[in-house]
């Protein structure tokens, strides 16, 4: 393992406290409970809106921190949930008048750490809304997960609902926005290699030199198929149609599409393979009303990439356009 690793067990700890320190007047960290969060945060006029999941993903979530965007992260370890305890302190310190949103990818131990926290929450006088986030139509089942997994398309139901809880909407209202741009969202995946995890000190998994593993989840779980590497266009054009029938997205529609890089993708490649999304997209009839291309969700050091397209409607349009500050810029 060739990593830049001092401790594995403090791995998370010390990435955190980088991200805080590279953005003292944004961010504030409280290391008991791996805690990112807004400095100016709780704020009594806007709902809290706060995620967990592991760390290894990022710049979700704890790179995602920021004025209309989340408003606090509690990663776990690398590719495992936030213990609850962490869910209950961060609601608690992020409690606000308006209340508290959680959003969750749908992962098992995610779940059971947001659920648990929430119930202690709620019993101390929190006032919690939830969202759950399960845009990949990879597989129903996987290691990790009951239902369908979240991956990338979380982007899109931090973006819209910090912008709204920017403008005031209230908790019940932002519970329906999460849903709703959710129900509109799907991604798929695909590994060109497999990563290592810090604390594993080995590949998680194994593909060999001509392999890649279609419809990956973004913690090497298994995907449809493990198959032979093919051109680009052909391999992209997989992900594209297991995307766009499920919804199904159609003629007229206007979307928003995301190429997001799993970690170890030069950013060459991915225009490469936006470029045939928005192709392919126009001969459908789809037209493309905005476009991201980068990292969003990674999985360490992962070579591949997710597809995300969006069903967009002139709210969501706005929401997306919305200004918004991260620890994740580049300029």
């Amino acid at each position: 393992m060739k990593k830049f690793v001092n401790d594995p067990q403090q791995f998370v700890p010390e990435m955190l406290q980088g991200v805080a320190l590279a953005n003292p007047t944004m961010l504030r960290y409280v290391p008991e409970y791996n805690l990112i969060m807004r400095a100016d945060a709780p704020r009594d006029d806007k709902v809290s809106i706060i995620q967990g999941s592991g760390s290894g993903h990022e710049p979700a979530h704890v790179m995602a921190v920021g004025p209309g965007m989340l408003d606090a992260a509690c990663p776990g370890d690398v590719f495992a949930a936030p213990p609850s305890d962490y869910v209950v302190e961060t609601s608690k310190l992020l409690n606000s008048d308006k209340g508290v949103l959680h959003i969750i990818n749908n992962y098992t131990g995610d779940r059971l750490a947001f659920d648990m926290g929430r119930e202690l929450a709620e019993a101390e006088g929190v006032k919690i809304g939830t969202v759950l986030v399960d845009d990949d139509v990879a597989v129903k089942d996987s290691t990790y997960t009951v239902g369908r997994r979240g991956v990338a398309g979380n982007f899109f139901v931090i973006k819209a609902l910090g912008a709204a809880s920017a403008d005031g909407a209230d908790l019940d209202d932002l519970v329906a926005l999460g849903q709703r741009v959710n129900s509109v969202t799907r991604s798929m995946g695909m590994a060109l290699t497999s990563c290592i995890p810090p604390a594993k000190g080995s590949a998680l998994f194994e593909l060999g030199d001509d392999e890649v593993e279609m419809g990956v989840g973004i913690h090497g779980e298994p995907g449809r198929r493990r198959e032979k590497v093919r051109s680009a266009d052909e391999m992209i054009d997989e992900l594209l149609e297991a995307v766009v029938s499920d919804l199904p997205y159609s003629s007229g529609d206007e979307v928003a599409v995301m190429v997001n890089g799993l970690g170890g993708t030069p950013i060459s490649e991915l225009y490469l393979v936006y470029g045939h999304v928005h192709d392919e997209l126009h001969k459908r009839g789809i037209a493309v009303g905005r476009s991201y291309v980068g990292e969003y969700c990674t999985s360490l050091e992962m070579a591949g990439c997710s597809l995300t397209l969006v069903k967009l409607d002139d709210e969501l349009k706005q929401l997306l356009a919305a200004p918004a500050e991260i620890a994740a810029r580049i300029f």
